[in-house]
């Protein structure tokens, strides 16, 4: 448990819980908190007071000071600045052209940032906008937009009944409301007579939905037959919630009596939830679902004894498959070792023709170098020969003189 106090900051806006520390607070009392936004001005809306620790949304933030004088003039001039701030926002709006309509400016207490709420029928650019502003006010801008019915909620009004809107006067929260509270409560379903200023269902159709509903399991249907204290059997023509009056219909030959009784003068089955031939159509709902069971029940015995004659051929088949299955494998296996020594010989092949290959490759690279060599040495010999062409041309010419005048000494000899 924890003590707390609760705080808004509109009117009829959402309840938050501050730590009231060592202040002494009271209901009605304006203080200054610290928020997300921001330091805020709040009023006191239920003094302090101790809630569980599940309540509380944590952490759970103090009270900063009650607010004095200097504060409550602080936040006056804040609204005069709202209402400036709406203006020159409204202006800027019809500039840019934005298909949005404003609904409200409000400034945080510190003036730290300024919020415009504005309602639109789909998403707006207003990146543009928020320059423009920026630019004007020099503080940080926020634009929110927000649905009809938090429209309605700021700006206030009047509903069908006189009185002050119910969400801007005292509704903290929107409850849902559905089309079947309408119904459940007897009222006209034309939609101008059960909307409210905003265009939805009115908040309060939810107020009297569990006193209704309560009355209602109270009464019977129309079109039940129920009987009098007299021992008279007649059927509901006509019932009346607030009043708990029944009009019922006698039917004696061809003549029809009305008559009206208070519902604890009549014997009928009451109903667990709703009123007439809502209740007949769900007792007759129960009533085909019960046999709907009963069908489904029998078929599932049905398919419960087929089951287990399929049970044991899908049993006879599965031990078939199965040794299906281990032969196949057994198949795979061998096809594996198959493929595998087939692989093996290839690669065996392919190793054993790489070295041939490589081999041959060698024998013909030394090959072609013998024969490089070889032409080497005979173009060396050639270029020899023609370098030394002259001297050679010499010793053949001494050569041939000596051989002739050793043939000319050899003739003179023999003469």
């Amino acid at each position: 448990m924890k003590k707390v106090i609760g705080v808004t900051f509109r009117s009829a806006g959402k309840v938050y819980f501050f730590d009231p520390l060592e202040f002494d607070i009271k209901k009605g009392d304006s203080v200054i908190v610290e928020t997300a936004r921001g330091i805020e001005f709040g009023r006191v809306t239920s003094g302090v007071k101790e809630v569980e620790d599940d309540k509380v949304v944590q952490p759970l933030k103090p009270v900063l000071r009650i607010a004095t004088e200097k504060d409550i003039e602080q936040e006056k001039s804040n609204k005069e600045k709202e209402r400036e701030a709406f203006r020159v926002c409204k202006e800027k709006i019809i500039k840019h052209n934005l298909e949005m309509k404003l609904i409200d400016a409000e400034y945080t207490f510190d003036n730290n940032k300024i919020l415009f709420y504005f309602t639109a029928d789909g998403r707006i650019d207003f990146r543009d906008l928020v320059k423009d502003l920026a630019g004007v006010f020099k503080t940080r801008i926020e634009l929110r937009q927000i649905g009809v019915r938090d429209e309605t909620k700021i700006l206030g009004g009047l509903g069908i009944c006189g009185r002050v809107l119910c969400c801007h006067s005292f509704l903290s929260d929107f409850a849902p409301v559905s089309i079947k509270m309408a119904k459940e409560q007897n009222l006209s379903l034309n939609p101008t007579k059960i909307s409210g200023v905003c265009g939805r269902l009115m908040c309060c159709l939810n107020n009297e939905e569990e006193t209704y509903e309560y009355l209602n399991r109270q009464m019977p249907g129309i079109g039940d037959e129920v009987t009098t204290q007299d021992g008279e059997t007649g059927k509901v023509q006509n019932i009346n919630i607030l009043r708990q009056t029944v009009k019922v219909i006698f039917e004696e030959g061809d003549e029809k009596e009305l008559k009206e009784f208070p519902v604890a003068e009549l014997t009928f089955t009451k109903r667990k939830k709703g009123k007439g031939k809502n209740n007949q159509k769900q007792d007759n709902a129960d009533e085909n679902s019960k046999e709907l069971k009963a069908l489904l029940d029998e078929e599932q015995s049905e398919a419960g004894e087929g089951q287990e004659g399929q049970g044991r051929k899908d049993s006879k088949n599965g031990q078939r498959n199965r040794g299906n299955r281990r032969g196949e494998r057994r198949n795979d296996g061998e096809r594996r070792n198959d493929g595998e020594r087939k692989n093996d010989g290839e690669r065996k092949n392919d190793g054993e023709r790489r070295n041939d290959g490589e081999r041959r490759n060698d024998g013909e690279r030394k090959k072609s170098e013998h024969q490089g060599e070889r032409q080497g040495a005979q173009h060396g010999d050639h270029q020899g020969e023609h370098a030394d062409g002259e001297p050679r041309k010499r010793n053949r010419r001494s050569r041939n003189r000596n051989k002739k005048k050793e043939q000319g000494q050899g003739g003179a000899e023999t003469e």
